[in-house]
């Protein structure tokens, strides 16, 4: 290993907070060609177990170091080929660990446009800022005075004084320990203020909590942060950093001038104040102003990224058959109903709603659907009409018997989904409004395999995501959605190329590929079957595989997450264990695989403990999905008015969306209800995500009704009966 790849290690490992050696295993591996899923997954050997979001890091924080030891040599490399580069500052350039050193540390020998600076050194004034730094006691006009030059277009004692102060400021705002000096004082001390412009227009003040605003930095939460870049961005705020002045220049002040009675103190003050105002400040606010930014669109992205991930694994309603209603006032409701296996079986329209109401007809329709197929579940959509479509349905079914229930669903993206090609290619002959009530219905019964059809920053579940970069949005979501897609594992047989692209390792050309061969030749029977699909090269088999199911197929194997490298050794589990290959995911195999000795058998078999306990484990539950563990939807029969609530009331309602200050909850009214981040639990919560998840199913009490806003607080710190 080469010193730089060592320190980079060293330097990732530190970053990533794991240990050197599985950093150096997880950058082999990935180096290797080995996606992220597949390694948290089969080399958790190699890893020390490392799950995918720590894989994930190590990969970022591997890409930044290596960004940054580029940049340092290319910083050194540039500093000596002006001749300047010196042992010290090759040191402080090595020894950098985050850009922003390197980049102060390469200020002062930037090539910049031409400054005021540079115009009094090319006039030769360079000499007579030496002369007042000196602080001698020779007057400072008599010190000028030599370099009065009309060539040189220094015309007067004061314009030769006042390049000299040019010069001054500028050592003094390139110098590298100043800035970093200032940049922290700034982060403890500073504040962020905003006003509201004069002639703004924001008619529904949306930003009012804006118009006089100030904050420490150090206090500053990140949807805030966001908050104020929109407001300025439209042209409503003026936002702006108030530096300590006083304290800065204060401190500059007495770190620069070692004679405060020399005749030069007080050009060396202007210089000071000038170098502060004129180009630290500005520069130190735009780097301030980025780093908030940066911070807050980290936190924006990660709660859109774990929000997504718990709606990607909600549980599936397996084998329900399922009407999905996309509601809508003038349009009507779109009707679509679905078999267990998400085949469209009926669609319809209804016209519940006004401007033009047929009630009657349209409960006529719905039961008839209802007589006509055996549906368990109507999927409702959180849209427009959403509440009103809801006491619709409720009063249907008080006309049916007993055993069916209605959900709503999140219907985030389904519009998207809609006018899509794959939506096109799937349903050529559907309107895009009833393509959405499909998605809808598909959406309940499993979420994963529909949700991947759409763009996955359509879904609705973040806070300012169109305030974010979107680049990085984009490849965070993505990310979620290929570990949730790998965790929960494909069958081959029935999945969309739509869910098939973010199996590890297969492109959208494969998994196309993957379809197209299956509509062709039938369904797959065993896994090697794969290898014959075009472009599945050999690598490409090895990183998907595993994530491939074939239910029903030759080898029972093919339908575990047991990756085919494993097999032999899962042949010999079984004999071990006395379990015969066709009675896997019994009750009695289960127990006989309980009595293996994990740690014997490992050595006798050479194959590492993790690994075999990861086998053992998926031979007693061959079938299990990861999303049984998350609560299932919340079912619902009839439906609640705002004027039904009153505080103290408990109810059971679902987490529809989390965000920085709270979380808002499905109760079952007209609007969802806020339990403020005060709210969630007794003592200090710093983030709602540390205790609920979208999706959840939480117990509430109401904290109040506003009737008038439509607004329901809420608490789920259970309150004392007085």
């Amino acid at each position: 290993m080469t010193i730089l790849t060592k320190k980079i290690i060293e330097m990732t490992a530190k970053r990533a907070n794991v240990s050197e050696r599985q950093t150096e295993k997880v950058i082999a591996l990935l180096d290797g060609g080995n996606t992220v899923p597949f390694i948290a997954r089969y080399r958790k050997e190699e890893t020390g177990s490392l799950d995918e979001v720590q894989i994930k890091q190590i990969e970022d924080d591997y890409q930044y170091v290596k960004g940054l030891e580029q940049r340092k040599e290319e910083v050194i490399r540039l500093i000596d080929e002006q001749g300047k580069l010196d042992d010290a500052l090759r040191k402080a350039i090595e020894s950098a660990t985050v850009l922003q050193r390197v980049e102060d540390l390469y200020r002062p020998f930037k090539q910049k446009r031409r400054t005021r600076a540079m115009v009094a050194i090319e006039s030769g004034l360079e000499p007579l800022a030496n002369a007042l730094l000196a602080f001698t006691k020779t007057p400072v006009e008599e010190l000028a005075q030599s370099f009065i030059d009309e060539e040189k277009n220094v015309n007067t004692v004061e314009e030769a004084l006042a390049g000299a102060r040019d010069i001054i400021a500028e050592r003094l705002a390139d110098d590298a320990a100043i800035r970093d000096h200032i940049r922290k004082l700034a982060w403890s001390r500073g504040t962020i203020v905003s006003a509201v412009r004069k002639n703004a227009e924001d008619e529904r003040k949306v930003y009012g909590n804006y118009y006089e605003y100030e904050e420490p930095l150090k206090k500053i939460v990140p949807h805030r942060v966001l908050a104020l870049n929109r407001g300025e961005k439209e042209e409503v705020l003026r936002v702006s950093i108030i530096f300590p002045v006083e304290q800065i220049i204060g401190e500059l002040e007495r770190g620069q001038i070692h004679k405060t009675s020399s005749p030069s103190a007080m050009q060396a003050k202007e210089a000071i104040e000038d170098a502060f105002k004129r180009l630290i400040a500005p520069s130190i606010e735009r780097e301030i102003r980025n780093a908030l930014t940066e911070k807050a669109e980290e936190q924006a992205i990660h709660v859109f990224s774990e929000n997504l991930k718990s709606l990607l694994l909600q549980p599936p309603l397996k084998g329900k058959v399922v009407l999905g209603v996309d509601p809508a006032f003038r349009t009507g409701c779109k009707l679509a109903v679905v078999d267990e296996t998400g085949k469209l079986m009926d669609i319809s329209v209804v016209y519940p709603h006004p401007p033009k109401p047929q009630k009657e007809a349209s409960k006529k329709t719905i039961l008839e659907l209802l007589q006509k197929y055996p549906i368990s579940l109507i999927a409702i959509g959180n849209g427009t009409a959403s509440r009103e479509t809801e006491l619709f349905i409720a009063e249907c079914l008080k006309e049916v018997p007993d055993g069916i229930s209605y959900v709503i669903v999140n219907e985030a993206g389904a519009s998207v989904y809609s006018a899509s090609p794959t939506a096109r290619e799937e349903f050529p002959d559907l309107q895009v409004e009833q393509r959405s009530a499909v998605s809808i219905a598909r959406r309940l019964q499993d979420p994963l395999s529909e949700l991947v059809k759409i763009d996955p920053s359509a879904v609705g579940v973040g806070q300012y995501q169109h305030d974010v970069s979107k680049k990085r949005l984009t490849e965070s979501l993505a990310f979620v959605v290929e570990t949730a897609v790998n965790r929960v594992g494909v069958d081959v047989n029935t999945a969309s190329s739509s869910l098939l692209q973010y199996v590890a390792g297969l492109s959208k050309t494969v998994a196309e590929n993957i379809v197209k061969n299956r509509e062709e030749n039938g369904l797959y029977v065993k896994r090697t079957e794969l290898k014959k699909v075009p472009r599945l090269g050999a690598k490409t088999y090895e990183q998907a595989i595993g994530f491939l199911r074939v239910p029903g197929g030759k080898d029972p194997f093919d339908a575990t997450g047991i990756h085919p490298e494993s097999y032999e050794i899962a042949e010999r589990v079984l004999q071990e264990a006395g379990v015969n290959k066709q009675s896997l995911g019994t009750k009695e195999g289960a127990e006989a695989l309980t009595h293996l000795n994990v740690q014997q058998l490992a050595q006798s078999l050479d194959v590492g403990a993790v690994t075999l306990k990861d086998i053992i484990e998926t031979l007693q539950k061959p079938n299990r999905d990861p999303r049984d563990a998350y609560p299932q939807p919340l079912l619902k029969a009839d439906v609640l008015e705002m004027d039904d609530l009153h505080e103290g009331l408990e109810m059971q309602g679902t987490v529809r969306n989390v965000v920085d200050f709270g979380v808002f909850v499905d109760i079952g009214v007209s609007e969802d209800g806020l339990v403020h981040i005060s709210k969630l639990k007794k003592g200090f919560v710093k983030h709602p995500l540390d205790v609920v998840s979208s999706g959840d199913i939480v117990t509430v009490w109401i904290d109040g009704v506003d009737r008038e806003k439509g607004r329901i607080s809420l608490t789920m710190i259970p309150l004392v009966k007085k």
